[in-house]
């Protein structure tokens, strides 16, 4: 695919727009979850898109964003920059400025950011940068490069998020354990849940969150990782089945490195797209008891994104 001109904001053909009447959750969340994954696109007339990106998005504003997370019954956001805006993060800035302190943020940067365009960073309440390994999302970034961020970002107690799938696990398995941080996994690094979730794939994941303690895990997206889909079983809230026993088992495993998020508005999905109080009712599925509830949605987020509070 082409990659689109820097004021062509045209949508990327066979983008869904994220679904605008979302179901109210069955599920009550507990007082102060935090949706700790979702975005903002633009909007691109205020907030351009960056040239080298590799899609063009439905825009997706802060007021958009904080009306779901009401509507769904979060208190805070974590806010993750988008791939589409790549190191530019004058969105994710805004909305977590506009938060009123109930947002937080992880920021792309490069190489050549000053110390004090970090500071500022973190005084607009970014915690972490992402580092994407998906292929067909960015392009490749040299391992020193990401290394000498993560060392500098260090220094302010921010850590890592890494975006890969699970595929590439063994052939970034030295990189990832050599990071001077908290590292936090995006979606469980993608597993193929055809596989069994006893299996050398995934195993090789809980080996790496066993054997590194500074290793998190957002057990979220099950929209992307699904083969059975958002069909319910018997009239009950059974969405998304076939990823039940790998959220379970990782939120069981380790109930104190754990976060979870809605993801929306859903980036780059082609098939269908999720209503998200569906995906708030997954959560009793993967975290059953209120203990396990209260450190997925509450404590492990609040450790992590508002210790300074």
């Amino acid at each position: 695919m082409s990659k689109p001109t820097s004021g062509d904001y045209t949508k990327t053909p066979g983008w869904l727009d994220w679904f605008t009447g979302p179901s109210k959750p069955r599920f009550q969340l507990p007082p102060g979850s935090v949706d700790a994954h979702c975005h903002v696109f633009g909007p691109g007339a205020h907030f351009p898109y960056a040239p080298e990106r590799k899609y063009t998005p439905c825009d997706a504003s802060k007021e958009q964003l904080f009306a779901l997370r009401d509507h769904l019954g979060f208190a805070r956001n974590v806010i993750v920059q988008a791939t589409c805006h790549g190191a530019d993060n004058r969105a994710l800035v805004d909305a977590c400025l506009a938060s009123g302190g109930m947002a937080r943020g992880v920021a792309t940067v490069r190489r050549s950011v000053t110390d004090e365009e970090l500071q500022a960073l973190h005084e607009a309440g970014v915690r972490g940068v992402r580092f994407n390994f998906v292929k067909r999302l960015v392009d490749f970034t040299p391992k020193d490069e990401l290394l000498e961020i993560a060392g500098r970002i260090a220094k302010l107690g921010w850590h890592v998020v890494i975006y890969f799938e699970a595929v590439d696990l063994p052939e970034l398995w030295d990189f990832f354990t050599s990071l001077p941080t908290t590292v936090v996994v995006d979606h469980m690094g993608r597993p193929d849940v055809r596989l069994p979730v006893d299996g050398p794939q995934f195993g090789l994941f809980l080996r790496l969150m066993r054997e590194h303690r500074n290793v998190w895990c957002k057990v979220s997206c099950p929209e992307r990782l699904s083969l059975t889909g958002p069909n319910a079983l018997d009239g009950e809230p059974n969405a998304y089945r076939d990823v039940v026993p790998f959220a379970r088992k990782v939120v069981e495993e380790f109930p104190d490195r754990v976060l979870w998020g809605t993801d929306w508005p859903h980036p780059n999905l082609k098939d269908h797209m999720p209503d998200d109080g569906l995906l708030v009712d997954f959560i009793p599925h993967i975290a059953p008891t209120p203990e396990l509830q209260r450190q997925l949605l509450v404590d492990n987020p609040m450790r992590l994104y508002w210790a300074d509070q």
